[in-house]
């Protein structure tokens, strides 16, 4: 049975108890201190530094060359010059680009706004396009969102007699294109203390700049710049905070006709509006447009003042989302049917004529997410092919690339989210490449997802008061999470499928307390549970009201067996003995005892099903719950090697998951024969 365990390793925190008593002591309930305290915060004037939504904004002009982008920005604006604000087709994209051009209209500006045929031009700053705005009287364009590598771009912008003031927030390259203003925080040569800015962000502040009151200006976008920042998954930290906490105030009660009629059209409450609710409901409706080749309805949706129009394109969003999943679960079929089998590569690079550019961006985040491993999914045309890139584990995308740009005709984004151009004769190389880096950088069978647990609770903190005091926390995002808590050893009593079977509610005991929680997209078959089992869950708390009663409910993240002995999670002596790289002190440490060897056989043999079909970490956990004893994944991974090489078992390691076929009426086998045990014994002895 498939264990489906989400994360190898829970980092679990540890509260100072000076640090939780000064909070406490501050006014803080016991719960949110704890987990103030597993942040790192010690004091009450510490967590109100972290959780301010109300921080000074800091100087526009603080940016370098926002001086040069407002002068030529203004003088555009006095001398009745035609601009065109050029942005992109996201989320964060789409609202620099109404904010820009719906202030500089209000302005008086002869303004039109130009986003990017996603399928047609690709993403960025192109010629299509530049020649096209050069045709219709244009003499000033301004990026948001992008442009920050647009160095060749800017030569055309220059031979045509257009002016060019770029806005990003992107990575920057070494060279910097040549234009009357490049205003990105992340400059090497920028003093702006806040880096983290989204591209709406930047945006927001050339307009302050313009305006010169920064405060009038967030009131009237605050909205925008909120979306903007939360869909491009922003850090809610400094002035993010404050846009977004502004913001969430302003669509509670929003007077844009189209922002109103997406959030009645998806079932989004505007008085319980959240961070969660715009990444999960509203984001991927407006961003449908641009995956989907129709971009001028996201631009309605904030610019227009008509409530029926604003229906219309709220209810045309709506059907795009749902195209956009139908099409993204047939490219996700198709990608995994590609996928290699046996021992799963170190990064997945796949490529096809037939897929959707729009869409092979969000099946690389699954991919990547699924299977622990950075995914690019290429879009072959002719001979060339545009790739969208996801990381996992903190693999540098951007620094990679760049590493490889040789191979390459064009990249650009970040360390997390990354898109190219590549000719096709190059994606062999590339793949090999780009797995020998990822290769690199993991550097051991450690598990590579994690989850960051803030503390580990007993159950009578899980109280109505304190789950209620951790909306002090709020807003929740990147930057500032939703807590997540920890209990173990729960005894499951009951099991209850709801939702039509695809989601499961669990009735769990710790002592004389009894917790409900609910685990979305999974089953007993999935997470292999059954009621009787001592589980460990890591969760974030929530209340439920139902007919009128408030109760506390955990929101399950993830399960794990409950361990009454030490279950490591280290293997990085099982990658040297991998990678021929043993030394007598590891060979010593990995060789295992007779009595480890005879635990694991005993618990494989008992398995009632003809096939073990676990994540790593889940078969160690259940081996020491079984057991007693304590046991390494590394330990764990050398026995089942000695096993296999003796012709006890059948071993496959396909990304996540082992596979495990024991040999029927084998039971017996001289261990001593198996390649891995005689190379640990030479290693041991040298």
């Amino acid at each position: 049975m498939c264990a489906k365990v989400k994360y190898g390793i829970w980092n679990v925190n540890e509260p100072e108890v000076s640090a939780v008593n000064a909070l406490v002591r501050s006014g803080y309930a016991p719960l949110a201190a704890m987990v103030l305290a597993c942040r790192g915060i010690r004091d009450g004037a510490q967590a109100k530094q972290y959780l301010d939504c109300d921080t000074a904004l800091l100087d526009p002009f603080l940016m370098t060359d926002m001086d040069l982008a407002a002068g030529r920005v203004g003088l555009a604006l006095s001398q009745g010059e035609k601009m065109a604000v050029f942005g992109d087709y996201d989320v964060d994209g789409i609202t620099a680009t109404c904010l820009l051009t719906d202030f500089l209209r209000r302005h008086g500006a002869d303004c039109v706004s130009y986003i990017p045929g996603r399928l047609e031009e690709g993403y960025g700053l192109n010629p299509i396009a530049i020649q096209q705005l050069h045709s219709e009287g244009v003499k000033l364009i301004i990026t948001v969102d992008c442009g920050i590598t647009a160095a060749s771009e800017a030569e055309l912008c220059r031979e045509l007699g257009i002016d060019l003031v770029i806005t990003d927030h992107h990575e920057c390259k070494d060279i910097l294109p040549r234009a009357v203003a490049v205003v990105d925080p992340h400059r090497p040569d920028g003093g702006y203390p806040h880096k983290n800015l989204s591209g709406v962000g930047v945006a927001f502040k050339l307009a302050a700049a313009l305006c010169g009151d920064q405060l009038e200006v967030l009131e009237q976008y605050t909205d925008m710049v909120c979306l903007g920042t939360v869909a491009d998954v922003m850090p809610l930290q400094g002035e993010n905070r404050v846009f977004v906490s502004k913001g969430l105030q302003s669509l509670a009660h929003t007077k844009r006709p189209g922002i109103a009629a997406l959030m009645a059209e998806c079932g989004c409450a505007p008085e319980t509006v959240s961070a969660s609710s715009i990444g999960f409901m509203l984001a991927p409706r407006i961003n449908a447009a641009g995956r989907m080749g129709q971009i001028d309805l996201a631009i309605a949706l904030f610019l227009t003042d008509d409530p029926l129009r604003a229906q219309e394109v709220a209810r045309q969003l709506c059907e795009l989302n749902r195209q956009r999943q139908a099409v993204e679960s047939e490219i996700y079929r198709q990608a995994v049917s590609m996928l290699p089998a046996g021992q799963a590569p170190e990064a997945i690079v796949l490529a096809d004529e037939s897929w959707h550019q729009g869409v092979v961006g969000i099946v690389a985040s699954r991919i990547a997410e699924e299977y622990a491993c950075p995914a690019f999914l290429i879009c072959l045309d002719g001979e060339h092919g545009k790739a969208s890139s996801r990381s996992h584990g903190g693999f540098n995308l951007f620094s990679s690339l760049t590493a490889l740009s040789p191979l390459l005709e064009s990249y650009g984004g970040h360390e997390l989210a990354a898109g190219f151009t590549i000719n096709r004769a190059n994606i062999p190389e590339f793949r090999r490449r780009i797995c020998a880096l990822a290769a690199g950088y993991y550097s051991d069978d450690t598990p590579r997802t994690s989850l960051d647990v803030d503390c580990a609770i007993p159950a009578e903190l899980l109280t109505l008061h304190n789950v209620e005091s951790l909306a002090v926390l709020e807003p929740c995002g990147n930057g500032c999470p939703k807590p997540v808590l920890m209990m173990k050893n729960l005894a499951i009593e009951r099991i209850t499928m709801v939702g039509g079977g695809r989601h499961m509610r669990l009735r769990l005991r710790s002592g004389r307390h009894t917790v409900n929680a609910i685990y979305f997209s999974a089953t007993p078959q999935s997470v292999s549970i059954q009621p009787g089992d001592a589980v460990d869950i890591a969760f974030t708390p929530q209340i439920n009201e139902f007919r009128g009663e408030r109760a506390v409910q955990m929101n399950v993240l993830d399960i794990r067996p409950s361990c009454s002995a030490e279950c490591s999670p280290e293997a990085s002596g099982y990658r040297a003995l991998l990678d021929n790289r043993l030394t007598a002190d590891i060979a010593a440490a990995l060789l295992p005892e007779r009595t480890t060897l005879a635990m694991v056989w005993r618990y494989l043999a008992a398995d009632p099903s003809e096939t073990i079909q676990e994540s790593p970490i889940c078969l160690c956990r259940k081996i020491v719950r079984w057991t007693g004893k304590p046991l390494s994944l590394g330990q764990l991974m050398t026995c089942l090697d000695i096993f296999r090489d003796v012709g006890l078992l059948d071993i496959q390691k396909l990304h996540n998951h082992l596979t495990i076929h024991l040999t029927p009426g084998k039971e017996k086998a001289d261990l001593t024969k198996s390649q891995t045990m005689q190379r640990l014994l030479r290693a041991k002895e040298s």
